[in-house]
Parts: C-alpha cells; structure tokens; sequence
C-alpha cells in the first residue's frame, strides 16, 4: 500500500525500532528500560503509533498508542504535525509542533495542547516531546510536568530500526 502523500515527510518514522532508555524524575529512582516503537500506516494521511517498555527485570512499566497526522508547514523544510497518544494509565496528549527535515531525516519538537487525565489518572499537567531520526536511529526525549513538580526531563532513549 503506498503511502499517503501528505505523509511524506513522516516516512523516516516508518518500521519498528528497538533500543534501551533511562528516566528519572522528582520523587522516583533513576532507572532503565527497553523499548519497542512501531510506525505504519494505512495509506490514509496520518501515520499510527504504538509503543512498549520493559525494566531491567524485563517486566512491563509503559505503553502508549496513537498517531501522526501531518499538517502544513510553513516551508519545505519545515512542516507541522499533530500527535495523539493514549496511555492505559488513563491519560491523552494532544501535541503539536514543528518537524524540520534535515539531510538525515528530521527533528521535531512537540508541546501538548492538552494533556487529559481520567478521574483515577496520575496527574499530568504539561509534556513535551522530542523525536529525531538520522537513518536506522530514532531518538526521542520526553518531559513533564505532574504531580506538582515544574516541567523537567523524564525519559530519553535511543532506538534502532529492527523492520
């Protein structure tokens, strides 16, 4: 299936990539995971989303799903895009930003419009996330602000295309 024009310069995201992260935040321990992360798409403008951690004990601590939809730039070289992402644990983001092609691939920087939490949801009032890709190697960083604390990093990982 060909992928959807408006999708183009979402294509270095295509595939299923895997590596190793680290996080830390106010009021937990520092520590280290696994991930795996898949893009795909149906040949519909947006691309889908879904991702999986394991600790170091190799037992499951996040997942999240949800998608890419591009939007217009304001130049070839940049573009928008639109995130949403689900977790489990009860929260929705809604990110937007700007993705900057590169002569690697792409770098882009996303701020939530809105960060949503059920009723039982931990709460989670601001994120931020960083995704670049240079070839075979997708690096994202995430940051938040919750449970009261000011905006700071949380987790980063370096991830390879495996597929």
């Amino acid at each position: 299936m060909k992928l959807h024009p408006a999708c183009a310069h979402l294509q270095p995201l295509l595939g299923k990539w895997r590596g190793e992260g680290s996080g830390d935040y106010p009021g937990i321990e520092p520590f280290t995971y696994s991930e795996e992360v898949t893009f795909g798409h149906v040949g519909k403008p947006f691309l889908s989303y879904s991702q999986r951690t394991r600790g170091a004990d190799g037992l499951p601590l996040h997942a999240e799903c949800g998608y890419w939809r591009p939007v217009p730039g304001v130049s070839e070289v940049e573009r928008g895009v639109e995130v949403l992402i689900i977790q489990p644990s009860g929260i929705f983001e809604l990110l937007t930003g700007a993705l900057t092609l590169t002569h690697f691939g792409f770098v882009s920087t996303l701020s939530a419009l809105k960060v949503i939490g059920a009723p039982t949801a931990r709460r989670v009032d601001a994120t931020e996330r960083r995704v670049s890709v240079d070839g075979d190697v997708l690096r994202c960083e995430v940051s938040m602000a919750a449970t009261g604390h000011p905006m700071s990093a949380h987790v980063e990982a370096t991830l390879l295309r495996f597929a």
